[in-house]
């Protein structure tokens, strides 16, 4: 695909929509000469070459990539017209383009219906969707996983809710006993399940969520901002389709485009089982209005300003790669393939030691020692020398002495936590790459 050719084109075709609206004279406020610009576009380009190359499948550290193509095209072509999602007069295109990729979002968790909308993160999705449980049971409670992503913790916080993390199985799953006697408690009006936890790519078993939690008669909001999109392959290749299916009869479930979905930073989405809660975002502004007498995307978001260029972005990326499991679904089976045969290597590895088997495309390991400051020594080594080098950029998880003994029995705890190394394998290069990439780790284990 010819990036600079789809650019041009899309720079085109907006200029050529411009001047349907006849010629103008820019104010000489916003003048610049080309001799100034190009200095500061030089500048910036030099210092854009401080960063790791996110792009390359040697990078396997956080959950960065780069945006298809088709993605940079759509948010360029509507980027350079500027739309806000929040009110209709101001993205009327890049609005509709929005109700549309919501749509296809909440078909591919099987919603029946749905009130939702994008977002600038995950963060924010979620904070939406824990302002919505705070308004349905005021005076009580969230629940989430001790491996859940801290944004819940600190959302509550915001928010001024209670929030109670209940411990984890010993796959990092959420669990379930405790659950069931946290909420027999009556305090707890909403537990979020994470489909695919930031540490390691865990799924919770939403199904048996659901099931405590109705019996309980508490909501269940699923945050599946990194995992989402692996609803599109749930029954294949050995992919539970229990947790995946139970989405659909949630309260609210959070994913995030800028993943799995392709998309640039930042573009996360919120779905609401329920139109109703439309309700609680009414709000009283003397200069917003909204030309249709239906409800538009900025009465139901508790952002204001948002950019249309990412509905857009979203948009056309879904045209060409859609969510589903011929479509975006590759994508994600060769990620996981990656993680799982490098699992395979790290069975077999003197060197390396896998913690535990991946779920989806993260794989945590360890280099390999009889103690916890061993590995926690070794690991930070392994990530520094791997970044100052070129030879692998990976990441590190924190690890407490119980739960590397409960997958690990036999090593000595001689500290009450450890770092072990963590890759990210969202790119469907890694794929080819990991064998590889596996053999750079070893050299770097020594």
């Amino acid at each position: 695909m010819d990036l600079d050719h789809w650019l041009g084109a899309a720079a085109d075709a907006i200029a050529d929509w411009q001047r349907t609206f006849g010629a103008y004279d820019a104010h000489p406020s916003v003048a610049v000469s080309d001799e100034r610009l190009g200095a500061a576009l030089a500048e910036l380009t030099s210092r854009l070459t401080d960063n790791y190359p996110f792009f390359h499948p040697a990078y396997a550290g956080q959950m960065m990539k780069p945006p298809h193509p088709a993605a940079v095209v759509g948010y360029l072509a509507a980027m350079l017209i500027n739309p806000n999602n929040h009110a209709l007069d101001g993205g009327p295109a890049t609005a509709t383009m929005e109700k549309e990729v919501v749509g296809r979002l909440a078909d591919m968790f099987g919603l029946r219906t749905h009130l939702g909308h994008l977002t600038t993160s995950g963060t924010i999705a979620n904070l939406e969707a824990l302002y919505v449980a705070r308004e349905l049971h005021p005076g009580l409670g969230i629940a989430y996983s001790s491996e859940a992503h801290y944004t819940h913790a600190r959302m509550c916080a915001v928010l001024g809710i209670d929030g109670t993390p209940v411990g984890a199985d010993a796959a990092g799953r959420l669990d379930l006993d405790e659950l069931d006697a946290l909420l027999a408690t009556g305090r707890v009006g909403t537990v979020v399940a994470t489909a695919g936890t930031t540490g390691l790519g865990a799924v919770d078993p939403v199904h048996r969520v659901l099931e405590i939690a109705r019996r309980h008669g508490v909501r269940v909001h699923v945050d599946a901002a990194y995992g989402g999109f692996y609803a599109l392959l749930a029954g294949q290749d050995g992919l539970d389709p229990a947790p995946w299916g139970a989405i659909a009869g949630c309260d609210s479930v959070v994913v995030d485009p800028h993943k799995h979905g392709l998309q640039p930073y930042g573009c996360g989405a919120v779905l609401l089982a329920d139109p109703d809660v439309g309700r609680f975002y009414l709000h009283d502004s003397p200069y917003t209005y909204f030309t249709p007498g239906d409800l538009h995307l900025g009465e139901i978001s508790l952002e204001c300003s948002r950019a249309g260029a990412a509905a857009a972005a979203l948009w056309l990326t879904f045209q060409v790669l859609p969510p589903t499991p011929g479509g975006l679904g590759q994508l994600l089976a060769a990620s996981r393939r990656a993680a799982r045969g490098w699992a395979d290597l790290l069975q077999e590895s003197a060197r390396l030691s896998l913690y535990q088997p991946p779920e989806l495309d993260i794989v945590c390991y360890f280099p390999a020692g009889r103690a916890m400051s061993a590995i926690d020594a070794a690991s930070a080594r392994i990530l520094s020398d791997g970044m100052t080098s070129g030879a692998a950029y990976l990441s590190t998880l924190r690890v407490s002495a119980a739960a590397l003994g409960r997958r690990h029995p036999g090593i000595d705890a001689d500290q009450t936590d450890a770092r072990i190394l963590r890759s990210v394998l969202m790119k469907p290069e890694h794929e080819a790459f990991v064998p590889e990439l596996h053999a750079r780790v070893e050299r770097l284990a020594g």
